[in-house]
């Protein structure tokens, strides 16, 4: 199955790597100190055959391609995967290709839901459809003040997960589908469940990242809501320090100082 995989990526992806780190986007890796930034930036672009990194964002596609048209991103170098659409889609990093291996499957998860939950979704108060082109789900901007309580309820009996972060944001996605069980089904077709695994993020989009048992990294910034489930969380270490301060300093918790070091060298 790797080798599948690999043909449907134009990125080489490391043979043998020795972390495989999966970071969110906003809040998380685009945050926290300058210099910090800076550092984890470099330290990624240094260890592409060691560290194999992936985004896994709430953001479709095309966000995540303009994010490298941005000056203050010129750093940042592209992942080698990108987990999208709070994981309904899943690209290669260079070309953001979709790989189908993974996202045929969910594509024909979300099929039978599409239709119904635009049907309960369409006139609904505190709710209007984000203006982006979003792949096997449902994005909403949200106002939890005007929203009707019992929508999501309704959502979730017709056999769909919801998630509401960032208190703004609603996704509807097909049934079992997140960041957290993409991630899981990408590195079972990579051959790479032994390599160690960090997760990092913010917001409860990113609570499936932790829910799968990785060593995780709460940024310091994190959202009242997902720092709820912390305790619910046993391998997950709550960091002072916000965005990619946070990030280094999980890496350090988990006993990565020698590759962070490594990279500087």
């Amino acid at each position: 199955m790797r080798a599948q995989f690999q043909a449907q990526v134009q990125t080489p992806l490391p043979s043998a790597p020795e972390l495989v780190l999966v970071t969110d986007l906003d809040g998380t890796l685009l945050a926290g100190e300058p210099a910090d930034r800076r550092r984890l930036y470099r330290w990624l672009s240094a260890c592409r055959e060691q560290v194999l990194h992936i985004f896994a964002t709430g953001r479709e596609r095309r966000s995540v391609a303009e994010l490298f048209q941005a000056p203050e991103h010129a750093l940042l170098r592209q992942p080698h995967l990108v987990i999208s659409d709070v994981g309904c889609t899943v690209a290669c990093g260079d070309s953001l290709e979709l790989v189908p291996l993974v996202v045929d499957d969910i594509e024909r998860q979300w099929q039978p839901f599409a239709e119904r939950v635009l049907a309960l979704t369409q006139g609904q108060p505190g709710l209007s459809p984000q203006p982006v082109c979003v792949e096997r789900r449902h994005a909403f901007d949200a106002d939890p003040e005007l929203l009707d309580p019992e929508l999501m309820q309704r959502l979730r009996q017709e056999g769909v997960d919801c998630v509401f972060s960032d208190g703004r944001y609603l996704d509807v996605l097909p049934p079992g589908v997140n960041k957290g069980t993409t991630l899981q089904r990408v590195l079972e077709l990579l051959e790479m469940q032994q390599v160690p695994v960090v997760v990092a993020g913010d917001t409860l989009n990113d609570l499936g990242l932790f829910q799968t048992g990785y060593a995780g990294v709460m940024v310091g910034n994190a959202e009242a809501p997902l720092l709820e489930w912390l305790p619910q969380l046993p391998n997950t270490y709550l960091a002072n320090g916000a965005g990619c301060s946070g990030i280094l300093e999980g890496l350090e918790h988990f006993g990565f100082g020698s590759l962070l070091a490594q990279g500087a060298s």
